[in-house]
């Protein structure tokens, strides 16, 4: 990717937590953004009207990015309104209430699935069509939002969120070794306990507060913390890094 290139940041689920402090620091470092949200407008302005206060440009698009049509139409949006992306960030997922295997049913498998996992799948086509050199593309960055979950299988509690985010992991790697060649780095992020709504989706807020003393640093951690990660993937700082992960998480692995 050319340095003189314009930054061009998607950020799925940005209305929020580790969305909402990334599109900030982004913002912060000269990106024009597209933020997506899927419902909650009220918050989405929130986080536009704090991203314009940094003089880059900024777009809200509202849309289910588990559905292929509605991605489609988000990246063609961007095309039209701020220019060739250059970089992505697949952070928009789902947790639903704590259960154990005995509780799973297909429709919560479903559900979990598609948001966190062919979404990430869908958007991730799409910036790579953009992106890609054989594609005409200059080149760019994916960083995908995994979770810790991943490597600890989250048992009687989120066993289906961890493996949705396994996958990603193993996604993240193989679309790495695809685009090496092709200018676009592909790197992964693994949040630990973090101060996020996310917690209350799954049915208990207090969640980090309950658990945080596990922790080698003994305290949970903010979207800040994990935002810091992400901006250093998507930046040349990080030009010799692709299909690799950071864990932000405390000190646990």
């Amino acid at each position: 990717m050319s340095n003189k290139q314009k930054k061009v940041a998607l950020i799925t689920g940005g209305s929020r937590g580790i969305g909402r402090a990334t599109s900030l620091l982004l913002a912060q470092n000269g990106y024009d953004l597209c933020i997506n949200y899927l419902n909650n407008e009220q918050a989405a302005r929130a986080v536009q009207r704090a991203v314009l206060a940094h003089g880059v440009r900024c777009e809200l698009y509202r849309g289910d990015v588990t559905k292929e049509d509605q991605v489609l139409a988000m990246f063609e949006f961007i095309d039209q309104h701020l220019g060739h992306l250059t970089a992505l960030v697949n952070n928009a997922a789902l947790m639903l209430p704590q259960i154990s295997i005995e509780q799973v049913t297909e429709a919560r498998l479903n559900k979990i699935f598609s948001s966190n996992i062919t979404s990430y799948f869908l958007c991730a086509r799409e910036a790579v069509l953009r992106m890609a050199h054989k594609h005409g593309g200059d080149g760019g960055s994916i960083v995908n939002v995994s979770s810790l979950a991943a490597l600890s299988g989250s048992p009687h509690e989120y066993l289906d969120y961890a493996a949705s985010k396994g996958a990603i992991d193993t996604m993240t790697i193989g679309l790495a070794r695809e685009m090496s060649r092709e200018g676009v780095r592909v790197n992964a992020v693994r949040p630990g306990l973090i101060y996020t709504d996310m917690h209350a989706d799954g049915g208990e807020a207090a969640r980090v507060d309950r658990v945080k003393y596990s922790l080698p640093l003994g305290r949970g951690g903010q979207p800040e913390e994990v935002a810091q990660a992400i901006y250093w993937l998507l930046s040349e700082q990080s030009s010799f890094t692709t299909g690799d992960t950071i864990n932000v998480a405390g000190g646990m692995n």
